[in-house]
This record gives C-alpha cells, sequence and structure tokens, in this order.
C-alpha cells in the first residue's frame, strides 16, 4: 500500500532555507504524474515564530527561478505536522536532532535535505544576513538534490 501524508521541509526559523527548498520542491512535483504530483510539501522551524513572510533575499533568488514565495508564512514544527508527514527534511543535522529528541514519537522518515545524493556535503548553511549571491548557492544546494528526493518519493507513493 502506497505510503501518504505530505513532506515536511525544517530549517531553524522558516524564513530562508525551508521556504526555499519546499517551493523548489512543490515546483519538481508539479511536473510529475499523479500521484507524485498531489503530494503536498510545506514547511516550518524548529525555532520559527508563526506568521513571518519569507526573507527578501530567499523571495529574489526563487523569483529569479520563476517561483514566488508570496504567500509564504513562517510556522513552528509542531508534533501534528510530524504525525501527518510522509517525509521529514532537514536542512542541517541540529534540526533533525531537535526533532528526534522532541517528537513523540520521531517521524519515520527523518532525513537530510541532501541526503540522498551520493556527496560529502549534506547540510545546507542558513544564508540569514547574508548577500543574495549566498541565497542562491543555498537554492541551488537544493535544487541539486530534488531529483534524488523526487525519486525517492516515487518509491514511497507508488
Amino acid at each position: 500500500m502506497p505510503a501518504t501524508g505530505h513532506v515536511l521541509v525544517v530549517c531553524t526559523a522558516n524564513i530562508c532555507r525551508s521556504p526555499m527548498a519546499a517551493a523548489l520542491l512543490r515546483h519538481a512535483l508539479a511536473a510529475q504524474p499523479e500521484p507524485l504530483r498531489s503530494v503536498p510539501v510545506i514547511s516550518a522551524g524548529v525555532a520559527a515564530r508563526r506568521g513571518d513572510p519569507a526573507t527578501e533575499y530567499s523571495a529574489i533568488a526563487l523569483k529569479k527561478v520563476g517561483i514566488t514565495l508570496a504567500s509564504h508564512q513562517s510556522q513552528p514544527v509542531t508534533q501534528e505536522l510530524l504525525d501527518k508527514s510522509l517525509l521529514v527534511l532537514c536542512m542541517t543535522e541540529s534540526h533533525r536532532t531537535m526533532i528526534q529528541l522532541t517528537g513523540e514519537p520521531p517521524p519515520e522518515r527523518l532525513l537530510l535535505f541532501r541526503e540522498l545524493l551520493d556527496d560529502r556535503m549534506r547540510e545546507i548553511a542558513d544564508p540569514y544576513g547574508s548577500p543574495l549571491p549566498v541565497y542562491e548557492s543555498s537554492r541551488d544546494e537544493m535544487v541539486e538534490a530534488i531529483p534524488s528526493i523526487v525519486e525517492y518519493l516515487r518509491r514511497l507513493v507508488s
């Protein structure tokens, strides 16, 4: 039986990395056949406030590749979000550790966003407060990981 639920992308404040990564993954899944096309992708932060917009440079970095973050509003990671997750993708090991320590129970599928790549660079550093090229570099690190995530999801939902 295929697995169901949403993909939850996690960073710290849910205003830079996780909104960008979630939007990029949603964009990639929209080009896939069903059931992948219908897998919801949301984002949250382990230390997020509710209702903050994405940072200006996050929005600009995605606008340059034709994706908008205009409607993004930050939210904290909750047990309900974890419980309804098909897959949780974290930006760093510290995010994963926080979820492992606070989730009751922690999610079954808890990976780093770049973990499925055959690459030693598995974490995506926080660009907050950096110039636009750092945000663009983070975006490109996410884009590189998307095909491996799509393939992993294909196996889960088929």
